[in-house]
């Protein structure tokens, strides 16, 4: 069944926006893709990006919170962040612990900490689903994750985002 269609909205521009991108390295291939389509977006903003890799997706919550963290001790807080990973649906319950808890951590997060935050934690049944997805030609949830922080960046700053 063919999904439905949404359009995909250009990256609003955030010249010197710097982000924060935690990829959890679990799934290696699908990282690598929702990462490409994460930074081209961001470059196309005119945005700039460094990059955390976690285990997995229950880690990004952890490793967003650290870095930030540290990024504004050292004076050089973040605009916003992008969660990249994800979570295979398997034979058992933990695919519900975590993909729940990895999304309830990253709203709480955003909500009380008021972070530009993109969510590109793909859950999907099969490696196929996540392939078409992550693949930035095709799906580029990691470019929507990165469009999203940076909508969010801008509303952050004062402006609206287009």
């Amino acid at each position: 069944m063919a999904e439905p269609q949404h359009a995909r909205s250009a990256a609003p521009h955030l010249p010197g926006g710097r982000f924060l991108i935690v990829e959890a390295r679990y799934y290696e291939a699908i990282g690598a893709m929702l990462l490409a389509g994460a930074r081209a977006a961001l470059e196309a903003a005119g945005a700039s990006a460094d990059v955390v890799q976690v285990p997995g997706a229950l880690e990004i919550p952890a490793g967003i919170a650290i870095a930030l963290e540290l990024a504004s001790a050292d004076g050089r807080p973040y605009d916003g962040a992008v969660a990249l990973g994800c979570v295979l649906r398997g034979e058992t319950y933990h695919f519900e612990i975590v993909a729940g808890e990895s999304a309830r951590a990253l709203m709480d997060m955003a909500v009380a900490r008021k972070l530009a935050l993109g969510n590109g934690i793909l859950t999907v049944d099969t490696e196929a689903q996540a392939e078409e997805r992550a693949d930035p030609k095709r799906g580029d949830k990691g470019g929507d994750a990165a469009r999203a922080a940076l909508a969010l960046a801008v509303l952050k700053r004062g402006g609206a985002p287009k």
